[in-house]
């Protein structure tokens, strides 16, 4: 698991530096395509960051054609942030070739074997999502 975190974050720093996005700024943006539309509190409480910090995330973004922050349909006085999608062919275009080499490694195993991998993976994604929301607390206790 750590070889893959190391190699897939190296990976993210060339891909950010291609498209002048910090790591932090990807993670960010990948949280606001994934789980989006977010307000900027929900994105800082899942990302584990200050608000202050995703100020500066967001205006990157921002500025970069990423997002675009808009008033809640359903409370005009909350704002969202939403992804645009204008330079999601940069991304898929730098994540070629890391995308190419799984769907080999993929084409490798069966249905029931792709599974079993997937769900671990989803496993593993929520732990690390706890064990992240549980550093964040004071003290780095969940519910502290």
């Amino acid at each position: 698991m750590r070889a893959l975190s190391i190699q897939l974050s190296l990976l993210n720093h060339q891909v950010g530096a291609r498209v002048d996005l910090r790591q932090v700024d990807l993670n960010c943006l990948d949280l606001i395509v994934r789980e989006g539309p977010l307000s900027p509190t929900a994105l800082a409480r899942r990302a584990g960051l200050h608000a202050a910090t995703i100020t500066g995330i967001l205006d990157r973004l921002e500025r970069g054609g990423w997002v675009v922050r808009e008033r809640s349909a359903q409370d005009g006085r909350a704002v969202v942030v939403r992804g645009l999608g204008r330079r999601n062919g940069d991304l898929v275009r730098l994540y070629g070739g890391m995308n190419t080499a799984v769907d080999e490694i993929c084409a490798s195993y069966t249905a029931a074997e792709l599974e079993l991998v997937a769900g671990f993976l989803a496993r593993a994604a929520t732990a690390g999502q706890t064990a992240t929301a549980e550093l964040t607390q004071p003290n780095g206790r969940a519910g502290a």
